[in-house]
């Protein structure tokens, strides 16, 4: 992980950057999921607006993070209260850097304070490997929905000691 890395809790005024972040992420760096089909993309994004956004940062349900990395936002990450990963998007350029390791580890330190023993989510064909390396196995079999392969997968969450 870059030294550089810093994760803070999404404001309102970040809404427009989560939406940017989000829909370059899915357009780029999920090709292989969606195989450049215009319909699937359009699917995927729409509710990733700042419209669909906005409200989501006021709900104490769910937690929205940000990472920075040289002080630019690259990636943003949500969970809510009832122990889902609902998403991790980080900019194309910024794979591999750590950012979405240290925005899921913290999401998972909020779910923890939620009182969640296991985290779930549901992971594309390109987050797989990602979410493997950190501690995430399949639970259930595959399945489609709007043209994507949905893998669901959870993990223990351990308190620190």
């Amino acid at each position: 992980m870059e030294a550089s890395i810093q994760i803070r809790k999404a404001t309102p005024a970040d809404a427009g950057i989560i939406s940017r972040i989000i829909d370059r992420s899915i357009r780029v760096g999920c090709a292989l999921d969606h195989r450049n089909n215009p319909l699937t993309v359009a699917t995927w994004t729409h509710n990733k607006t700042i419209e669909h956004i906005q409200p989501w940062l006021s709900d104490r349900r769910l937690y929205l993070n940000i990472a920075l990395l040289q002080d630019k936002p690259v990636g943003v990450a949500m969970a809510a209260s009832n122990g889902k990963v609902v998403f991790c998007y980080v900019q194309p350029e910024w794979f591999r850097r750590g950012a979405g390791q240290a925005l899921v580890q913290d999401l998972e330190g909020w779910l923890i304070n939620q009182g969640q023993q296991q985290a779930r989510l549901y992971s594309t064909r390109t987050g797989e490997g990602f979410y493997r390396h950190l501690g995430y196995r399949p639970c259930s079999r595959r399945f489609t929905v709007a043209g994507l392969c949905a893998i669901p997968m959870h993990k223990g969450l351990v308190l620190p000691a």
